[in-house]
């Protein structure tokens, strides 16, 4: 696994995350979030998250129905197709939210410890069919995503893309919770590093990222750019549409 940035790093510099190095950091995550659920309040599972639908508890039963629907493609499909009529009445054209609520509904009668306990069987199981999807499949460019991430392969995906999910939520519930995220300078930092680069390709500007917290560090496109100075956990989630910024912070980037 890359090391994490600990000087000024120019972004075109930056290695993007491969099939085999995300499947060592999705371990590492799938970890840390039954970490994270294991250390939850029962008031903390109420706790209302910027994802205005989803309290900290329904947001963990997306997460874990998400990664069953990564254990095979049958139960995708499944998740697939019942999620449409909820695209409807949600009044979503994105496929993948009548998904998510289903994920929510599936698991409306689970206890905290019924889902924690799916969360360490599915995550392992999903873990293990991304690992093994076979590369020709992985590369098929099936999957058109909003502006600016377009038409990408399903490995964008079922490489990283899934673990982002993860990674993103784990903290969206820190902040509701208000306690600082789990994070280091190797692991959640190599995720950082690879969204900003991500993140420059998507637009034109020049800039000097400076990201606090121990996953941060400085990130450099081009001269004469317009210098930032946020957390991780507020880049995370102006990125991620859960705030808004103007200059070169209005480009988001969904994750």
């Amino acid at each position: 696994m890359n090391q994490a940035p600990t000087a000024t790093i120019d972004v075109t510099s930056i290695t993007r995350i491969d099939h085999d190095e995300a499947m060592q950091i999705t371990a590492v995550e799938n970890r840390k979030f039954a970490e994270m659920m294991a250390s939850l309040s029962p008031a903390q599972w109420s706790t209302p998250t910027e994802c205005t639908l989803w309290d900290v508890r329904a947001m963990a039963s997306h997460l874990v129905g998400s990664a069953a629907s990564q254990t095979s493609p049958r139960e995708f499909l499944r998740q697939k197709r019942g999620g449409k009529p909820i695209c409807k009445e949600l009044g979503s054209p994105f496929w993948w939210d009548g998904m998510n609520e289903l994920q929510v509904r599936d698991r409306a009668s689970a206890t905290t410890e019924q889902l924690s306990a799916e969360w360490t069987t599915v995550s392992a199981k999903a873990l293990k069919s991304r690992t093994k999807m076979p590369r020709p499949i992985a590369g098929l460019k099936l999957l058109n995503l909003p502006d600016p991430v377009g038409r990408q392969p399903l490995s964008y995906l079922f490489d990283i893309g899934f673990t982002r999910d993860v990674w993103a939520h784990r903290i969206d519930i820190a902040h509701a919770i208000a306690v600082e995220p789990d994070h280091d300078a190797v692991h959640d930092g190599r995720i950082v590093a690879d969204i900003i680069a991500e993140w420059a390709a998507t637009h034109d500007e020049p800039f000097i990222l400076v990201l606090d917290g121990p996953a941060g560090g400085t990130f450099v496109r081009g001269t004469g750019g317009e210098e930032v100075h946020i957390s991780v956990v507020d880049f995370v989630r102006t990125l991620a549409e859960r705030t808004t910024a103007s200059g070169v912070l209005r480009h988001t980037l969904p994750l």
